[in-house]
């Protein structure tokens, strides 16, 4: 999907951090945007800025996790644009701890939203899509904790291997239909998921059910902090050649290269 002005991009998770910075260099493109986000006032003044910047811009409050408000998201985006060319399911939230210390209600937040979230964005977007035969891409916000086990994020990297698999069969699936997938799979970006308990529901227990990350465990989190502006260069760019997987830290090479030597050695054992 080499040009994208004039095109329609949906991205959730839109009002901050990852989801804003890209919405930002698509805008440089010259597409047409519909952001998602669950914080009613920060997605507003996402949409305004960059209506000032020239941008046609719509703002839907949404909760991914809800099948019900992402069908309302695909039915307002198309209804008001006609089309969507690139659905970008960046959403995602974090909890912190040992597998073992971890309750039900983190499980069903987590999964909720990183992996639910992005499985009703797939079901209410591509079959749309497929049918309006304009081709298009997919964009899903998965982790390097995707693709390696990362201590005290056992509950996000279940979800995230989660991402990482399903694009790799939706790309699969897709590739007769012209439609390219892409998966992220960052490290540490400068965005808000440190503090995304703000958002848990109270059915899951509210705010005051996460706990936050120890010192001990910031110290073991790999890799530099770089800027969401990093990942939304490296998004468009896969868009438009039509690149599967999306890293952001050079870094986390050595770890995924070691990973899939373990996997290869158990051959031989």
């Amino acid at each position: 999907m080499e040009d994208l002005a004039g095109r329609v991009a949906v991205i959730t998770g839109g009002a901050s951090g990852i989801g804003l910075a890209t919405a930002r260099r698509l805008a440089q493109e010259g597409m047409r945007l519909v952001l998602a986000d669950i914080e009613r006032q920060p997605l507003e003044a996402a949409v305004r800025e960059l209506q000032q910047r020239g941008t046609i811009a719509l703002g839907v409050q949404t909760d991914v996790g809800d099948l019900q408000q992402v069908q309302a998201l695909a039915l307002t985006a198309f209804a008001h644009f006609g089309a969507v060319h690139l659905l970008f399911n960046n959403a995602g939230v974090a909890v912190f701890g040992p597998i073992q210390d971890m309750k039900h209600s983190d499980w069903e937040w987590v999964l909720r939203v990183d992996l639910w979230g992005v499985i009703h964005g797939v079901e209410a977007f591509v079959p749309r899509m497929i049918k309006q035969g304009q081709g298009g891409h997919i964009v899903n916000t998965a982790s390097f904790a995707g693709l390696v086990p990362n201590e005290g994020l056992g509950v996000y990297c279940v979800a995230k291997y989660g991402v990482v698999a399903l694009s790799e069969c939706l790309a699969r699936d897709l590739r007769p239909h012209g439609i390219g997938v892409s998966v992220l799979c960052p490290m540490i970006l400068e965005t808000n998921i440190g503090t995304s308990e703000r958002n848990r529901p109270p059915a899951l227990g509210g705010p005051e059910a996460s706990r936050p990350r120890t010192p001990e465990e910031q110290q073991r989190l790999r890799g530099r902090v770089l800027s969401p502006d990093v990942a939304a260069e490296k998004v468009v760019r896969a868009v438009k050649t039509g690149q599967l997987y999306i890293h952001t830290h050079e870094e986390a090479r050595e770890f995924i290269r070691r990973r899939f030597e373990r996997i290869d050695r158990a051959f031989e054992e």
